[in-house]
């Protein structure tokens, strides 16, 4: 528990209750000293980051808001997969350099993230940069007996770890009957995996005990995490396509060598669906956060990520982002409308309003249930403008709810906005027109902009025009 401190002073103290995937039980959150260290699993930037990589980034996002906002200090630290099979395999595609096409895409996974109003996170370390870290854990794991070197590679031995699976619920016996050695691999055992691959021709690689090579996938979250954030961690976090195998194999090295646990809680977002589908490539359903953004808006994608409990799968389709964009639009038109006069109890509502949304967060980060206060809030300000009754206090109440879940309550930008130049160049033209009595052509323009979705409007202190 910590105490919060709201508006200068202190109130009950809160528990936040998250449910953990290792032992499949909800606890209360208490961090293993004053600040709540959080590792997420980033993405692998060998193409342009989509609306699955967005919906992880808002639920973390909002998780740590809320406890920043409880007054519970927070370290976030987010990785960058920047060497990787797939990352090689496309940048040899594309006739570039592996470093210069991760460089690229992360750019652009950070500016889509600026523009989801997601907090950066306060480090984001790349393997690339965290080599001298992986080969250090590498060689405590082979001095602990947990890993071997073969012909340059080097292998984790699962059966070192005698609960080895139990993220995941799986048996190792049951891993073991589809387990197989590809060629040109010397490992001891089909469930192996690799912590250090010796370098091919054309890739990249650094130097080793054991020879050029470079990290394998799921040894380099240990060795970052560990540098950044210590030994033990309170939250880890990322998508449920994780568990097995990254996640299971990262609790085997982490806890190989350190002989500690590594995280007390790990917290895993249900993926996106487009349809009834899971989102692929080989379905070809991939959708970029930027063209999501470019059509409907952040505080929509918010919202329809928000509306689903975090655990539960989020379906992305036309007809769910509009209806998320129409919600979003209810709550900015209650929190910046002319505020009501009067002076009915309105303090009391909004603080009433902010314990259930704390109730509904503490809840195991319950975003459904805390937006539905949002709209409850939203309902009553507008019956209150109605009746006349003050409702500046519960506005700003909204506003402050509605930042915490990282929703702007700002208009989305559209092709009409970047085209507004242009707009007000064709009413210049449209007043010269009138003065020069060509009245015809002037209408002309104004009714070609109303079939554009423009209205035009005349004043005594000229025209001006808004989106319909």
């Amino acid at each position: 528990m910590w105490p919060v401190v709201q508006f200068g002073r202190s109130v009950q103290n809160q528990c936040m209750i998250l449910h953990d995937t290792l032992t499949n039980e909800h606890r209360e959150l208490k961090p293993l000293d004053g600040t709540v260290r959080m590792y997420v699993c980033g993405v692998t930037p060998y193409s342009q980051s989509h609306v699955g990589h967005a919906l992880k980034s808002i639920v973390f996002d909002v998780l740590r808001r809320y406890l920043e906002w409880s007054g519970q200090p927070v370290r976030h630290v987010e990785n960058f997969t920047d060497i990787d099979d797939k990352l090689i395999a496309r940048a040899e595609e594309l006739g570039v350099s592996s470093d210069d096409l991760a460089e690229q895409n992360i750019e652009d996974y950070l500016g889509q993230l600026r523009r989801l109003n997601v907090l950066p996170a306060h480090e984001y370390p790349r393997v690339t940069q965290m080599v001298p870290e992986v080969v250090r854990v590498v060689e405590g794991l082979i001095e602990r007996g947990h890993a071997y070197e073969a012909g340059g590679d080097v292998y984790y031995r699962v059966r070192s770890k005698p609960d080895y699976g139990k993220l995941s619920k799986r048996d190792i016996e049951d891993l073991q009957s589809g387990a197989r050695i590809d060629p040109g691999e010397l490992k001891d055992d089909p469930l192996d995996f690799a912590l250090w691959k010796a370098a091919k021709p054309g890739e990249p690689s650094w130097e080793s005990p054991w020879g050029h090579g470079r990290p394998g996938w799921h040894i380099e979250c240990s060795a970052m995490a560990l540098h950044t954030l210590g030994e033990q961690i309170d939250i880890h976090g990322g998508g449920a396509d994780l568990i097995f195998p990254h996640h299971e194999n990262e609790i085997a090295q982490s806890e190989g060598y350190t002989g500690k646990p590594l995280a007390q809680f790990w917290i895993h977002n249900a993926l996106l669906r487009m349809g009834t589908d899971k989102m692929s490539k080989s379905l070809g359903n991939i959708v970029s956060i930027g063209d999501a953004l470019d059509e409907h808006g952040a505080d929509a994608f918010r919202m329809l990520v928000l509306t689903s409990h975090y655990r539960s799968p989020v379906t992305y389709s036309d007809e769910s982002m509009e209806s998320a964009k129409a919600g979003a639009e209810r709550l900015r038109d209650a929190a910046f409308a002319e505020p009501g006069p009067g002076s009915s109890g309105e303090a009391m509502a909004s603080q009433a309003a902010r314990e259930r949304f704390r109730e509904a967060m503490d809840d195991d980060l319950n975003t459904p249930r805390a937006l539905a206060v949002l709209f409850e809030l939203a309902r009553d300000i507008n019956r209150g403008r109605t009746e006349g009754a003050a409702t500046a206090e519960a506005q700003g109440t909204l506003r402050e709810l509605a930042d915490v879940l990282g929703l702007t309550l700002q208009k989305a930008p559209s092709k009409v906005t970047e085209a507004a130049p242009f707009i007000d160049l064709l009413l210049e033209l449209r007043q010269e027109l009138r003065q020069a009595k060509q009245y015809q052509l002037a209408d002309r323009v104004r009714d070609r902009l109303g079939e554009l979705g423009i209205e035009v409007k005349d004043g005594p202190h000229g025209s001006t025009w808004d989106v319909k």
